[in-house]
Formats: structure tokens, sequence, C-alpha cells
């Protein structure tokens, strides 16, 4: 229950007017059921003792005859049948438009959570998305997302068979009312007699919602990583885990269909066991009118099958809630990482970037000891060192992705600190070390699906970056897919792609951070050369650990030991 009522609560409006239709539905259906058993009485009496047999007969039939004597209207065959018929048609019409809402609701609901996962995400601080894996992000927004959609739609078809439960027992109720309540706690004490099934069903949901997400997390980090693997011929050890996983998958899939399949079969021999028992004891113990006998058996029919369909229902609900908490535990945790922009200052860049005794550490790993470092506008600057030096760490200071722990950094002589960093950062172009291309046209690789970039400007960018010349010699040119015959571009290639769409917005600062790094020396000096061509459109900062990059840098600094020492061209 406290799922659907996470649920009511997070959907109030749209979730009561579902069931307002569904309560209506089944309130139609049973009024029209309730002109059976006067309708079964008047062929059996006769019409010159319906008058009688109404006054004989049980509390349903002496209602529905004072109903009609108030409208002065005789209940013949004829008008309970048109009744009945109406009613029925009534309830179909409320519950095929309940289903349409329901279905409405359905892809809103997976919507909406994928929207709110992605907006916690992209919304976190650096430093909690960068721990977060790849995979279980896809899987959350995939996965999770559709069973957490599909457990409301069986959160609500469980109120619903509860609800039709309720209506069919209150007619039930004007039959006989000692014996409804006797079917009624029996039908009760087969559903509870059956709830270890429900029980295992959970236990298999969960299982899978965690294997899910261990299974696609570490599926995409392998298939990031697989061509190392392949080359030493380790790929195996990634196979055997994953197979591992998947078996362990395959295994909690199988409980789970066994649980529903197990909860259907033994479903129908205990019910069976119950009417045979119940028929013996109206007829031959009670010895009531068999009219009365075939309405009641109709009625607690409809009660166990509402009961029987609601326990399904609430059995594939907890099957598929789990991946609702994880999902939702997600989206609640990247919400508490916010990234918070205190500063409201808009940024110019006119004259310089400074960092001056900016300090900084993993836990209690030290990376940057009162750093002192200075960006001239206009400038190619070089920031080399080894390997987990810090350049990236002193990167990420510049952007405001993360914060120093000491000192400041300031544009021109405005604080970080004071500024609107989502302004800032929109004056910045960014080129990775990992050369991220889309399986998409040069146009979309550089505008990423941004309508305000217009084809000239993209013409322009690729031309500032040194790319224009081979893209202009595609099939197709800026149109040609990347990848596919006649689109293979080379290393150096696809990094000019990527500095294309760095300088599409006109940024004032371009970073390199890595960029080149895994280019032969030859092509790394010409993309070193093409940004020191850049500098009277944009300030340029390139990292690197090979000192190839001096040779065109105009100022250079070298990043040892946490400080930033000057060093001049080679």
């Amino acid at each position: 229950m406290k799922f659907i009522i996470s649920f009511l609560k997070r959907y109030p409006l749209q979730s009561m007017l579902t069931l307002f239709a569904m309560l209506f539905a089944g309130i139609a259906e049973g009024f029209g059921m309730s002109m059976l058993l006067p309708l079964l009485s008047l062929s059996a009496a006769g019409a010159d003792k319906v008058e009688k047999a109404h006054k004989a007969g049980s509390a349903l039939e002496r209602a529905i005859s004072g109903f009609f004597s108030f409208l002065g209207m005789e209940p013949t065959i004829g008008l309970l049948l048109i009744i009945f018929v109406i009613s029925i048609i009534i309830k179909v019409t409320l519950v095929l438009l309940a289903n349409r809402k329901v279905g409405y609701m359905v892809a809103n609901v997976a919507t909406d959570l994928r929207l709110s996962l992605l907006q916690a995400i992209f919304n976190s601080s650096w430093s909690y998305y960068v721990r977060q894996p790849a995979g279980s992000i896809t899987n959350a927004f995939a996965t999770e997302a559709t069973r957490s959609a599909d457990a409301y739609l069986f959160g609500m078809r469980l109120i619903a068979m509860l609800m039709n439960a309720v209506v069919y027992t209150c007619v039930a109720l004007m039959v006989a009312w000692k014996a409804t309540v006797m079917a009624v706690i029996l039908g009760s004490g087969i559903l509870y007699v059956l709830r270890f099934m429900v029980k295992k069903a959970k236990m298999a949901g969960r299982d899978q919602t965690l294997l899910l997400k261990s299974l696609l997390s570490f599926l995409t980090d392998i298939l990031l990583s697989i061509k190392p693997l392949k080359a030493m011929a380790r790929e195996y050890a990634a196979e055997r885990i994953l197979q591992q996983k998947t078996l362990a998958l395959r295994s909690a899939l199988q409980k789970q269909v066994f649980s529903k399949e197990a909860l259907r079969a033994l479903q129908e021999p205990l019910t069976t066991i119950f009417f045979a028992t119940g028929l013996y004891i109206a007829l031959v113990v009670l010895d009531l009118p068999l009219s009365n006998v075939l309405v009641m058996v109709y009625m607690l029919a409809k009660i166990l099958k509402a009961l029987q369909r609601a326990q399904k229902e609430h059995q594939s609900m907890v099957i598929a809630e789990s991946a609702y908490w994880s999902l939702l535990s997600r989206i609640q945790a990247a919400e508490e990482q916010r990234e918070e922009f205190k500063g409201r200052r808009s940024p110019k860049f006119e004259h310089f970037i400074s960092l001056q005794g900016v300090t900084f550490g993993y836990g209690e790993r030290p990376l940057l000891h009162g750093l002192d470092m200075e960006i001239k506008k206009g400038s190619f600057t070089a920031l080399i060192g080894p390997s987990g030096a810090g350049k990236t760490t002193v990167v990420d200071i510049i952007t405001g992705l993360i914060h120093p722990q000491a000192g400041r950094v300031l544009i021109d002589d405005l604080s970080l600190d004071e500024i609107d960093l989502v302004q800032w950062r929109k004056k910045i172009g960014y080129v990775p070390q990992e050369t991220l291309l889309l399986h998409d046209t040069v146009f979309f690789n550089i505008t990423l699906g941004d309508e305000t970039i217009a084809e000239a400007d993209v013409i322009e960018a690729l031309k500032k970056a040194g790319a224009w010349e081979f893209v202009a010699q595609l099939p197709k040119g800026i149109h040609s897919v990347v990848g596919e015959r006649g689109g293979l571009i080379s290393g150096g290639q696809r990094q000019r792609i990527t500095i294309a769409r760095a300088l599409v917005k006109d940024p004032c600062l371009l970073i390199m951070d890595e960029a080149t790094s895994a280019l032969d020396p030859e092509t790394e000096l010409e993309i070193c050369r093409t940004l020191r061509g850049l500098r009277d459109y944009v300030t340029v900062l390139a990292i690197s650990h090979q000192e190839t990059i001096l040779k065109e840098a105009d100022t250079a600094f070298k990043l040892e030991h946490g400080m930033a020492r000057k060093v001049g061209r080679p």
C-alpha cells in the first residue's frame, strides 16, 4: 500500500479522476446485476404471481419492487432486461474511459520519471555526477522508468478490482447476507493461503531490479573499454562475469514467472472446492430457492473473481515496484546533490583569468598547493605536467565545476564566487581527451540539436578548426554521417570536428583538456598550429602531458608537486 499511496500523492488529480470512473463503472454494473434476481423470480413465478413473489423475496427484491412502485412502473421482464443491458453498456463505457485515462497516465508516469531523473542528474554537482556509473543511469532511465509505470498500471487495476468486489458484495448482502459474509470470509482465506506466492514474486522482482542495475552498469563499462580487452585477448574474463550476472538474472525471472503461474494454478482448484461446498450448503442444508441460489452464486463468483484478479494485480505490482523505489532514490539522491549557484554577476573576461593561492585535494590526498597562474586574454597558454599532477583539476576549478579549498579564481577583477557560473560556462568551449562523436551527421555532432545554430555558423566553425577542407569532400558534406561508408575519418580529423563543436557558439575561452594526447606527434603539432591561429578569435588554454605543445604556446606552465612553474619554449 505504501507504493500506491506514494503514487497517489505524486499524481493526485489524475489518479482520483481515474478511480472515480472505475468506481462508477462498478456501481453501474452492480445496479444492472441487481435486476437479475427479480428477473428470475418473474420467470419462475409467472406474471399473475409477481407481486406475491416480490413480497416474499429477498431484501434486494423488495427494494427493487419498492423502487419501481415509487416510479409508478411495473417491473416486467422486458423492463428489467432493458435496465440490465443499459447498465452494462454504461459500465463498459466508463471502464473504457477509465482505461484510456490509465493508459495516458502510464505514459505520463514513465515520461515524468525520466524527465525528473534527467533534470536531477544534469543539475547535480560535478563531484556527485562523476561517481555515478553510466550504466546504472541508463538502466534507471530505460528499464526502471518503464517498470515503474507498469507498477502504477497494476496498482490502479488492483484498486479497480477491490472497488468491484465491494460493489458486488453490497448487492450480494441484499440477497443473502449470511451466506455472503461466509463466502467473503472463505474467499479472503483462500487469498491469505496464497499470499506466500505474492511474497516470492516480490523477492524475485527485487532481485531482478538489483541484478539489472549491476549487469547494465558493468556491461556499459565493458563496452567502453572493449578494444584493449580484445587486443589482449582478455575479453573472456568480462564475458564470464557478464554470463554469471545474466544467469543470476535468469534465475530471478524464473522465480517470478513460476510464482505468477503457481498463483493462477492454485486459485482454480481452491475456487472449485469453495463453490461446490457453497452450492451443497445452499441447496441441501439451507434449502434456499433455486433462483436465489443462482443469483447468489453469480454474485459470489463475481466477488471471488474480483478478489482473485486483485491478488494477481497485486502480485504484478510488487514485482515491478522495486524499480520505482530504486529510481525514486536515485532522483532524490541527485536532487540532494544539486549544484548551488550563489554568484549573480555577469562575467566579461576582457583581460585575464588568474588563479591565486589555489589549494585543492581529494579526501586526504592533497593535489594543488597554493597554485598561482595567469591566463591572458587572446593568448595560447599551455599547462603541462605528468599524469595525475592535477591538470584537469585546474580546468575544473576554472570552469567552476569544483571549488578550491583555499585561494581564489579571478575573471579580470571579479571573483568566480561572485559570478553567475551558467553565464561563465556559456563563454567556454571545451574539448575533452575522449573524442566523443555521435553516430550522426557532422552537422548534428557540432550543433547537438541546437536549432539556434545556423548552417553558416557550422561551416565557419569547421573552417576555424581546420576541418572544412576534409568535411567538404565527404559524400554529403556536413550532412554526412560520421562512421558510415564514405564518412570514415582519422583521429586527427575527429579531433578537429570536436574543436569545431566547441567553437560554434563563439566562446571567449577554449579549453583543450589532453585533447591531443592520443594523436601522433605530427598530427598533434598540426592541431597546435591550428590552436595558435585561433588566438584572434578565442583565448586558448591547452592541457597536455607532452611537451610538443610548448612549441606553439605563447605562455606555458609546468605543474609539479601542486605548483605551477612558468617555463619557456624548448
